[in-house]
């Protein structure tokens, strides 16, 4: 029997993999309630209404974080980031001084996955950025 490939799994989430190859973060957003919620999802998580994919702004700040200092990818960062949206989502921390970043820092989407594949968002704080 010949296993499934992941772009295969659940064939209606093909715009949030094609907006993560595109670096772009998707959440879904309730068509009744309009919360948002990340996984995104076709049916709101909170009431079972329809739910549609919209864009992630991109901002958060760092709600929770975790450094790992050992292992072959070492130093490398890991947090919950509490989006403008108001989602909390599990991340990786890049683009900085792991000693320097703390809870309440403010970042900003780096990018999402890469291959379409992966859905895990990158973030980096905002006083890095050159924009």
């Amino acid at each position: 029997m010949e296993s499934a490939s992941r772009s295969n799994w659940w064939p209606e989430l093909e715009p949030v993999r094609q907006a993560a190859a595109d670096g772009r973060l998707t959440l879904g957003r309730c068509t009744a309630c309009q919360k948002h919620h990340y996984y995104p999802r076709l049916v709101c998580p909170f009431c079972l209404a329809p739910a549609r994919f919209d864009a992630a702004d991109g901002e958060g700040v760092i709600y929770s974080l975790s450094v790992v200092r050992r292992g072959p990818e070492a130093p490398s960062a890991v947090a919950y980031v509490s989006l403008v949206e108001g989602v909390t989502i599990l991340a990786r921390i890049d683009g900085c001084d792991f000693d320097a970043v703390r809870i309440g820092d403010p970042v900003r989407l780096s990018s999402v996955g890469g291959d379409g594949e992966s859905l895990a968002p990158v973030f980096s704080p905002r006083s890095r950025d050159k924009s």
